[in-house]
């Protein structure tokens, strides 16, 4: 039964995520689009924290929670195999200053697996990094369209990554991530006879392929601070890397319909080998995150993490706007409450309820305003297949606001719905007969 729920779940995911964009914010025009959160719905609905590690959950965020201690409930003798797999549906209003509007998009957000072997594991997936998905006009002193923007894409990273128990409580790990995708973006800029469009248009379109390898490394502790309480900590940092970009551009004449519709009548490409733009590189900035937190070991616990990338040093020679990049922070508190993990005739005791809250510093800077993102989320994870293998459904729910009517921008109100499968199966059984 559980295998056949896979299965649909992702062709669910798939269908739906790679059908539409993974995005739909405006904010997504710069750069190679909006970052998406790495980690798993458990992590999204304690408000992004990710510190806390334990036997039955993939943390996608720290490689150090490959390894760890085996299963008390499993005589100490192994861990689980893990499998998760996740995706999500946004619902966002947008409001400028003079205007309002709606949009909604659905994404795969990831798939994973997680291996114990002795003191070591090994994890891999995949899931999406950056998601570009928007269509801006701006509008001239007439109140004509002057330009219009289109964009889509965005960069994906499969991740291989290994993890070790150095000793009780003490973990680390290293994850090998190959980043690859691309943007396309194109701009129309209208021009007028009289106050009507002419009826042929010129388009700029562009097109990036990225591609490059980087790392993250990560360390993991917990230990008994008293006969109940256990103190959870965490670190992780990725190095600043280059990512290599592919690029073409042409201008394509187009004409319009009464419905905005373009219809492409010739394109001509641009020789950009020859201003030295047909191969770039793009900096992806360094991250560092840390963060601690108390609980009582399968019953509750909370905890904070904070988050540095050094987005003033990402850089893009193909494209340049009006903006520029400062360094992000961002900054969650969350935890999870479970009445009775081992109830196994009490199914509602079983399951895990979960919040938090988040504030963070985009690294954006548009016109002298830093956009900035808060969001509250609630999530709860639902038993499901044999109790002794700790399997669970998750669902996550989070409501918050990104960017800022000020200065001619635009404000997202967004709401959140996530929903995953965290799926443990045992592997490795030690015989206890010949």
């Amino acid at each position: 039964m559980i295998k056949k729920l896979v299965l649909v779940f992702i062709a669910v995911i798939a269908i739906h995520g790679y059908g539409q964009q993974g995005t739909t914010s405006p904010y997504s025009f710069y750069g190679i689009g909006s970052l998406k959160f790495k980690g798993t719905v458990e992590n999204r609905s304690m408000g992004g924290l990710s510190i806390y590690n334990d036997s039955i959950h993939v943390n996608l965020r720290n490689p150090a929670s490959y390894a760890g201690d085996n299963l008390a409930v499993w005589g100490g003798e192994s861990r689980p195999v893990k499998f998760a797999v996740g995706g999500s549906y946004t619902s966002t209003g947008l409001k400028s200053s003079n205007s309002s509007d709606n949009a909604s998009s659905t994404s795969f957000d990831y798939l994973a697996i997680n291996i114990p072997l002795g003191k070591f594991g090994f994890g891999f997936g995949l899931l999406p990094y950056t998601s570009v998905g928007y269509k801006l006009e701006s509008i001239n002193s007439s109140g004509n369209i002057d330009n219009r923007f289109e964009g889509e894409g965005g960069l994906n990273k499969a991740f291989f990554g290994l993890g070790y128990q150095l000793a009780k409580g003490l973990t680390a790990g290293i994850d090998f991530q190959y980043n690859f995708g691309n943007v396309k973006n194109s701009i129309v800029a209208y021009q007028y006879s009289d106050g009507v469009p002419t009826q042929y248009q010129s388009r700029e379109n562009n097109r990036s392929d990225l591609s490059g390898l980087n790392l993250n490394f990560g360390l993991s502790y917990k230990t008994m601070i008293s006969e109940k309480l256990e103190l959870v900590s965490s670190l992780t940092f990725n190095p600043e890397s280059d990512l290599t970009s592919k690029n073409e551009r042409s201008i394509s004449t187009i004409t319009i319909n009464s419905n905005g519709q373009e219809f492409e009548r010739n394109t001509i490409e641009t020789d950009l080998e020859a201003i030295g733009l047909e191969e770039t590189d793009v900096v992806l900035p360094s991250k560092f995150s840390i963060g601690a937190g108390i609980g009582e070991p399968r019953k509750w616990f909370v905890g904070v993490e904070t988050t540095f990338l050094k987005t003033s040093k990402f850089s893009n020679e193909l494209f340049s706007n009006d903006t520029s990049y400062e360094d992000a922070y961002s900054f969650s508190l969350g935890g999870f409450y479970i009445p009775q993990y081992n109830s196994f005739s009490g199914y509602w005791k079983r399951m895990v309820y979960r919040a938090g809250v988040r504030m963070e510093e985009t690294g954006l800077n548009i016109n002298s305003e830093s956009i900035k993102e808060f969001g509250i989320s609630f999530g709860v994870g639902i038993p499901v297949g044999d109790a002794r293998l700790f399997s669970n459904a998750n669902f996550g729910f989070e409501i918050g606001k990104r960017g800022t009517k000020n200065s001619n921008l635009i404000q997202e109100n967004f709401i959140n719905f996530q929903l995953s499968l965290s799926l443990n199966d045992r592997w490795f059984n030690k015989r206890k007969y010949d």
